[in-house]
């Protein structure tokens, strides 16, 4: 937890031309009664709602083995492929209402 923390801050700290490109939000987190690991989990809930933790995860530059490639290549296509179908559905489904059927 530390360490998505730690990247959150070092991606926050990024050149000015940079930020002007893709507008930052911050995330706060009160911290009630001391409970600093409630503050903590509470944090990264909002990190992963706002999609803060999926820009992390695009920043990180270390090498990925070729296999977690291959995993993740079957898993976006697989999520293609479903949205694809998913939209199919949706437009068939218009097509019946506006015809009336």
């Amino acid at each position: 937890m530390n360490s998505m923390a730690r990247m959150a801050s070092t991606l926050m700290k990024r050149p000015s031309e940079q930020v002007q490109l893709q507008q930052w939000r911050g995330i706060r987190v009160k911290v009630l009664n001391g409970s600093l690991e409630r503050a903590l989990t509470v944090m990264q809930r909002k990190m992963q709602s706002s999609g803060i933790e999926r820009l992390i995860k695009n920043e990180q530059t270390h090498h990925i083995k070729n296999s977690e490639k291959r995993v993740l290549a079957r898993k976006n296509l697989e999520r293609k492929i479903r949205s694809q179908e998913l939209a199919r559905k949706l437009q068939a489904i218009l097509i019946k209402k506006v015809r009336g059927l």
